[in-house]
């Protein structure tokens, strides 16, 4: 018996072909390898998101047909290529990959395929493949990011602009794994971005008119953020929420369908 009975990888064939497909949903956590300043682990968007997908299938309990798979830890993460320990796929190959488990999974008999994405990097690029597996292969694709979910009430993150290395993935590092955290390394970094858009009406970093940047263009340290303050309890606090609404979410996932042309669900 699996310690995880919920890891789609230790199943047999034969436990996927009884699984009842038409309830069944497919979780791909997908995060990158790839710099987070002199203080955080390259790994870090791919461990947020493989955690946060485990701990609200695990809340959702062993009977809920929900199913994950191994984590994908390589990302599109070409804003930070030539900072040391970057490991980025191309667009051309991420999107095939995506393509590939879309098929795959279709081949198996699932209908309902989630990416739980954990890296800012590449949301634009799973929406569109999103659309791609659902036309070329029929299933139901929900591409979900948990730092979009707001923050938990009575935490904020004191920068704005705070995207990446500052206060929410080092307090969410801090709780998930302080052994990799470096603190005495931090640095706030990025801090003039909001220079650079203050005086913009429709530009900004990312928003309705976003800026295509590189890490070189904002960034010295590799950091766009200011981890000062973050906290191991406040991590745990924002794990615990965001948990909380991609439970709910799957849950709604798991119970959506488009209805046919004439009215029945198809």
């Amino acid at each position: 018996m699996s310690k995880h009975p919920y890891l789609w990888a230790e199943l047999t064939t034969e436990d996927v072909q009884g699984l009842a497909k038409d309830s069944a949903v497919v979780i791909q956590p997908i995060g990158a390898v790839e710099q987070h300043g002199p203080h955080l682990p390259l790994v870090t968007d791919a461990l947020v998101a493989e955690v946060v997908v485990r701990t609200a299938v695990e809340r959702l309990g062993g009977a809920s047909n929900m199913w994950v798979l191994p984590t994908l830890h390589y990302g599109k993460s070409t804003e930070h290529l030539g900072r040391a320990g970057t490991i980025a796929m191309s667009t051309a190959t991420l999107q095939a990959m995506c393509m590939d488990l879309g098929e795959s999974l279709a081949r198996s008999g699932v209908r309902k395929l989630v990416f739980v994405n954990g890296h800012g990097g590449q949301p634009s690029l799973l929406d569109v493949v999103a659309r791609d597996i659902r036309h070329h292969f029929g299933l139901e694709v929900f591409p979900v990011m948990p730092s979009r979910f707001p923050l938990p009430a009575g935490v904020e993150d004191p920068d704005p602009f705070g995207i990446h290395g500052g206060f929410v993935e080092t307090s969410l590092m801090l709780a998930l794994a302080p052994e990799l955290v470096r603190l005495d390394k931090a640095v706030a970094d990025g801090l003039r971005v909001g220079e650079l858009y203050a005086a913009q009406r429709h530009l900004t970093l990312e928003g309705a008119v976003p800026t295509a940047w590189l890490i070189d263009d904002v960034s010295a340290s590799g950091v766009v953020g200011d981890p000062a303050g973050a906290a191991a309890d406040t991590g745990k606090r924002i794990v615990g929420h965001w948990t909380e609404l991609l439970a709910e979410a799957l849950l709604e996932v798991q119970a959506f369908a488009f209805p046919a042309l004439d009215g029945t669900a198809r």
